[in-house]
């Protein structure tokens, strides 16, 4: 594994998340994905299908650079209402469980005011680390 979590021994265990990762390979830098289809339709209005759908959408774009959900080492969300996200969190939680696994890279989740994509209500963007071969 080219990745390891940091941890402070002090600290308590983070929830969902890392505090931060250690890596080394070779960076790959995914553009905030929304909750879309390869159509750039949306089937669902609601923020944890959204989830889903964006993070599906940010582990297909990883592929092509021949990654895994596993590679990411970072994550931030743009949410639009962070009411929705403590609402929705039992359902976001499987949503994300189901994409990424039991993998769980640092992140960082930021309520705005807007996205570009007036039907959007969470964009996710992602760094990843492919190991060396």
């Amino acid at each position: 594994m080219s990745h390891k979590v940091l941890q402070p021994t002090e600290w308590a265990r983070a929830k969902g998340y890392s505090n931060g990762i250690a890596a080394r390979g070779t960076q790959v830098f995914i553009a905030g994905q929304i909750g879309w289809d390869a159509q750039q339709k949306f089937a669902d209005e609601h923020l944890a299908p959204q989830v889903r759908a964006a993070l599906k959408n940010v582990v297909r774009v990883l592929e092509e650079a021949g990654g895994r959900p596993e590679h990411i080492v970072r994550l931030t969300w743009y949410l639009t209402s962070r009411q929705d996200y403590l609402d929705q969190l039992p359902e976001i939680g499987a949503a994300y469980r189901e994409v990424m696994g039991r993998h769980y890279p640092a992140m960082s989740v930021v309520e705005v005011s807007a996205l570009v994509e007036r039907e959007a209500k969470v964009e996710i963007e992602a760094t990843a680390v492919l190991p060396d071969p």
